[in-house]
């Protein structure tokens, strides 16, 4: 069961994260436009601190297809994360990118809101190394770092429908982890608000570590 954790924002964190054994370490990288968005040199330290065999992951929320590449290109991320609305960087862009990127792992933001989201990871499927299925409110076009769950049972059925690996995220924690675990069958789960401090955007170490030895033992029930 892979485990992933969003954001981290500094090399320190970083390496207490990866010591903990927390398989992908995740941060946002871009412009700096946004809030704890790293900049590529900022990412870079980052990414240094990270040990393996955990990996960084770089999380693109910008949707332009060539600003993205400049990006990947400069870092040379590990695992590319997608995360920008499935309507604005569509399908075909994220082919071009996991085409000119052949090395690294693409892994491509699906927002669970109903049954289009079965058929919106289907049309990625064969173009990503990961899907991960993230909570989205309706009518808003943000989806993930909401800290709220989604309906579990579509993301089951994704996880049945595609043929790549797919990590669970949206309101996941040391408390509801194994649970999620047992319901959807995921290969992986992801967490950043419930492992986040108290009112704040840092990571709880305490948090994180409880919930790595969650996820890890969780059962996976019978298909």
């Amino acid at each position: 069961m892979l485990t992933q954790i969003y954001e981290v924002i500094d090399a320190e964190t970083a390496s207490a994260v990866s010591r903990i054994g927390i398989d992908h370490v995740g941060a946002k990288v871009g412009d700096g436009s946004r809030p704890r968005e790293l900049t590529v040199a900022e990412a870079r330290v980052v990414m240094a601190a990270v040990t393996a065999p955990s990996k960084f992951s770089a999380l693109f929320l910008d949707s332009h297809m060539y600003r993205i590449c400049a990006w990947i290109a400069a870092l040379a991320p590990p695992i590319v994360h997608l995360g920008a609305d499935v309507d604005r960087l569509m399908v075909g862009h994220v082919a071009l990118i996991k085409q000119r990127f052949p090395n690294i792992l693409v892994m491509r933001s699906i927002p669970v809101v109903g049954e289009e989201s079965v058929a919106i990871a289907r049309d990625h499927d064969r173009f990503v190394d990961f899907l991960m299925l993230d909570s989205v409110r309706p009518g808003d076009k943000k989806f993930g770092a909401l800290g709220v769950t989604h309906d579990w049972a579509i993301s089951r059925r994704i996880v049945e429908a595609v043929s790549c690996p797919v990590l669970l995220a949206g309101g996941l924690g040391p408390d509801n982890v194994a649970e999620a675990i047992a319901t959807v069958r995921p290969a992986g789960v992801d967490s950043k608000t419930k492992t986040d401090v108290e009112g704040g955007h840092a990571k709880d170490l305490d948090k994180v570590r409880r919930y790595h030895l969650a996820a890890k033992a969780a059962i996976v029930s019978p298909a």
